[in-house]
């Protein structure tokens, strides 16, 4: 698939205009094309569901959920639709919508127009699902009047709503322009979501169900390619796994895929680090680069070895704390370790004393070959601005810091980070001329050009050390196979890692998952297809979230 953009919520509605003016698709055939896609996806992911309750908004998003309770009801299931607000306020086709399911065949139709009216309802919540098609793209905070009553009655029926929810669009009460990661109390609870054509921000960044593995699907409507246009300059990196994805040609040999160098690692006094280099350089190969060698002080070498025969090693002159020496920037070793190498990576393990900074900085200033630095390197770079700007020019240059690391660049806390993230990562890339990979829950890949990709795979439990080590490896990895398309080729590994710690988590479990469990599911991410099948067997919906729980793990 092509790059997913992210649009606004006024975005959105130019591109259903554009649609119906320039493209002759008339707005009724894009509702029943959404009411299809709801009625399809609650039926595929709740298939127990006998009694299906309805929420129904007056707008087009409460349109939606009238036609899709018409589809439930005459596939056989026990159905209850609530319209809030009178049936004579419906215009267009909310209330072509509206006469279409009133009809004693497509179970209880009722209008409620008060809290008291809708308090008559309570044996509706004795549901198997919920729909939620009160309030779409179109909401404006606060929640209020008969949507905010509507949810009161929702927690009435216990401390949790006794069914699963499936939102239709957003969960109602939550703005489709948010960007946050939540927003407060008044916002409709949510075990699913279906947005349709492209996903706004909220769909990219917000915790929008109760749990990180519950769907949020993307479905097609018909609106072509060309009315989707946005100033955002915001993507979605899980479309960029076609790149990593594309068959090899068969007489191709390891020479075609790149050879990565992982610089780092620590053995003695200074700690023990070697595992940080050798889980990156073993993620690298994953990745599918044709060779890895990794670099690492001399008494790291035997660990480092260890951990796969395919990873070539190179020993590095210690100091006596068992980091990287400076004197390992003789100029005939420098050469002779930088030799037929097409990518360098260099932080995991890496440790900060003087000698080793020397040696890392020195480095990275002698070569202009596509590199990736995270861990230590990155605080070496911290307190070397001006050494960073001039690493940038002529070459390719991915830094992986987290909200740590990111605060010590910029100089600023850690909260400011985090409340700032798409701001921060973006006017970091771009002043500084890098790709930055802004690491946490939603992972950003900032561009120099100023583009954005948000990534929604990955889950807690790969809050563990050595995750951003396997990290490294894989962007190293895709990099040295795609040196010229290297912006998918970082969001291709963001969005692998993620998708294959969740593949590795529904096998487990999120507590026990190991940065090392990933690698052994790699397999299974390189497989997967951002495009899941639907009801009629089409190629369908687009899992922004809840990929690896839909393949059946």
């Amino acid at each position: 698939m092509n790059s997913m953009q992210v649009l606004s919520a006024a975005e959105m509605q130019a591109c259903d205009r554009a649609t119906t003016e320039r493209f002759g698709v008339p707005s009724i055939e894009l509702m029943r094309a959404a009411s299809r896609a709801v009625a399809a996806f609650a039926r595929r992911q709740f298939p127990e569901a006998r009694r299906v309750t309805v929420l129904c908004g007056r707008g087009n998003n409460g349109g939606d959920g009238m036609m899709a309770a018409r589809l439930l009801a005459d596939a056989g299931l026990e159905v209850t639709t609530l319209l809030l607000g009178a049936a004579e306020q419906l215009s267009g086709d909310a209330a072509v919508a509206w006469s279409e399911l009133n009809h004693p065949a497509r179970g209880g139709v009722h209008a409620v127009t008060n809290a008291k009216e809708l308090a008559r309802h309570s044996d509706a919540l004795d549901a198997d699902l919920i729909v939620d098609a009160v309030l779409g793209t179109g909401f404006k905070p606060p929640l209020k009047g008969l949507a905010l009553a509507a949810l009161e009655w929702l927690r009435s029926g216990g401390a949790r709503v006794p069914a699963p929810v499936l939102a239709v669009d957003l969960p109602s009460g939550w703005p489709a322009d948010e960007t946050a990661a939540n927003v407060g109390e008044d916002c409709f609870p949510a075990d699913a979501a279906i947005t349709f054509t492209a996903p706004k921000p909220a769909h990219v960044f917000g915790q929008l169900t109760r749990r990180w593995d519950q769907p949020v699907v993307v479905a097609p409507i018909g609106s072509p390619e060309a009315a989707m246009v946005s100033g955002l300059d915001i993507d979605w990196a899980g479309s960029s796994l076609t790149l990593a994805q594309g068959p090899r040609a068969a007489s191709v040999n390891k020479g075609n895929f790149g050879h990565v160098l992982v610089v780092g690692g620590t053995f003695g006094a200074a700690g023990g680090k070697a595992g940080a280099p050798a889980m990156a350089a073993l993620a690298a190969l994953r990745a599918g680069a044709g060779l890895v060698t990794a670099a690492v002080p001399a008494p790291a070498l035997g660990v480092v070895a260890s951990f796969a025969p395919e990873v070539m090693t190179w020993p590095l002159k210690a100091t006596r704390a068992g980091q990287i020496a400076a004197k390992n920037l003789e100029p005939r070793q420098t050469a002779a370790l930088i030799a037929g190498k097409t990518v360098l990576a260099i932080g995991p393990g890496l440790g900060q004393g003087t000698e080793t900074a020397n040696f890392a900085m020195g480095l990275l200033s002698g070569t202009k070959i596509p590199t990736v630095i995270d861990a230590d390197g990155l605080n070496m770079l911290a307190a070397r601005p001006a050494l960073l700007a001039k690493l940038a020019k002529g070459r390719t240059l991915v830094l992986t810091p987290h909200p740590g690391e990111m605060a010590r660049l910029v100089g600023t806390t850690v909260g400011e980070v985090q409340a700032n993230r798409l701001e921060t990562a973006r006017s970091f890339a771009q002043r500084m001329g890098v790709t930055l990979v802004l690491k946490g829950a939603r992972t950003l890949v900032a561009h120099p050009d100023g583009r954005v990709a948000v990534n929604t795979s990955g889950n807690p439990g790969m809050a563990k050390g050595g995750s951003g080590d396997v990290l490294t490896g894989l962007i190293a990895g895709l990099l040295a196979q795609y040196p010229d398309d290297a912006a998918r080729a970082v969001e291709a590994a963001v969005y692998l890692h993620g998708l294959a710690a969740d593949f590795a988590v529904h096998e487990g479990d999120e507590h026990t998952l190991l940065a090392s469990d990933c690698l052994a599911h790699l397999a299974r991410a390189f497989k997967s297809r951002a495009h899941c099948f639907d009801a009629d067997g089409k190629n369908g919906y687009v899992w922004l979230q809840g990929a690896a729980r839909a393949a059946g793990y």
